[in-house]
């Protein structure tokens, strides 16, 4: 039977698609704007303009929020009648954030596809967890990682987890069955009409590594023209050989979500000069010290902000810290929407369309690349 698909574009989110929106939409496209985004840059992160960026129907990437002080990732992707979940973190207590996201989105209570990108905490924890997304959800096909060095608790309720879902009629492969074509699986998957997914090699897919990072599998999306590159928490050692393996394919992306949250050990200049993105999303907490008391490595770091800076100043941070201690925290751009129309991208928030170098953190805790000033 055919799905039925809710509202893309839920009330309860995107109140903000007003007169105001529509007055601001008619004069950035009278300003020759072609819809990489619509920001508001005289305004800081207090302010709110849901609405504001436009949301194509065609492909959705939706970087979510997680309820907590905690860095991770979840991102939803909307590709035709596709609902897939990348990753599931930061912790067990991330599960009702993330459900009530997809909730507005999933109505027939199935995700097409499943992957969960390396065997982290802040990836794997809302996955397996007692009413966790493999309990929650009729599971299509998961895919995962073929190597790790993890025995944490967590993991191994992973392993539960999806072990359930594949004796519910799951299929499951690992990145390797599908760099291989291996056991019935694909490398590049058919979403829709001219969208794709496609697992990328590399190297730590069949080579062991002390930095779990690296295992990471990446993703690369295509809507028509546009590429979305994903490429997990995969560090500088694994982005050279993904390069090396997948040059071609990630050059001049549209998206680019940044590597490891951030993290001044990702994002490097080796794979940036290839992917040369446009877009740039940091699912992290900006300014958390869950990870280091230096103020310069923090996400998103200043080697990130310097490197990125020479391609893109179009970029989004989801959450900001307020008080880490304290646990408490604040939306930065809120939920982030990268979206396609297969001819061009554009990016709405659910708090606010501020870029980075915009927003009075920023001002007061980064050196402001030359390219950005």
């Amino acid at each position: 039977m055919a799905k039925k698909k809710k509202n893309k574009y839920p009330l309860s989110k995107f109140v903000g698609f007003t007169l105001l929106s529509l007055i601001a939409g008619l004069v950035v496209g009278l300003m020759g704007s072609v819809g990489y985004t619509l920001t508001d840059v005289k305004s800081d992160e207090k302010k709110k303009s849901s609405g504001v960026g436009k949301i194509y129907d065609d492909f959705q990437i939706h970087f979510m929020e997680l309820g907590n002080i905690y860095a991770g990732d979840s991102i939803y992707i909307k590709a035709g009648d596709n609902d897939i979940l990348i990753d599931a973190g930061s912790r067990p207590s991330s599960k009702e954030t993330i459900k009530n996201y997809l909730n507005n989105y999933v109505e027939d209570g199935k995700l097409e596809y499943v992957i969960a990108t390396h065997a982290h905490q802040d990836h794997i924890a809302s996955f397996g967890c007692s009413e966790g997304i493999f309990y929650s959800y009729d599971i299509g096909t998961i895919i995962d990682f073929p190597l790790t060095n993890s025995t944490t608790s967590t993991y191994k309720k992973y392993v539960e987890g999806k072990e359930y879902a594949i004796s519910k009629g799951s299929s499951y492969y690992s990145a390797l069955d599908c760099i291989n074509e291996t056991n019935g699986a694909k490398k590049v998957y058919t979403l829709g009409e001219d969208i794709t997914m496609e697992v990328l090699d590399s190297r730590y897919y069949v080579e062991t590594t002390k930095d779990e990072n690296d295992y990471s599998v990446c993703l690369l999306f295509t809507c028509g023209k546009n590429k979305f590159l994903l490429t997990g928490d995969l560090e500088e050692d694994g982005e050279k050989y993904l390069v090396e393996l997948n040059k071609d394919k990630i050059s001049n992306c549209d998206l680019f979500k940044a590597g490891h949250h951030g993290s001044y050990t990702a994002s490097s200049e080796a794979l940036l000069k290839v992917v040369q993105p446009k877009i740039s999303v940091c699912t992290c907490v900006c300014g958390s010290t869950e990870y280091t008391k230096n103020l310069e490595n923090v996400f998103p770091s200043q080697k990130y902000v310097d490197r990125i800076s020479k391609y893109t100043d179009q970029v989004f941070v989801t959450s900001l810290c307020s008080d880490y201690e304290k646990g408490e925290y604040t939306s930065m751009n809120g939920n982030v929407i990268v979206s396609s129309n297969k001819i061009e991208c554009a990016v709405n928030c659910s708090s606010n369309n501020t870029i980075l170098k915009d927003t009075t953190w920023f001002k007061e805790n980064r050196n402001c690349p030359e390219e950005w000033k």
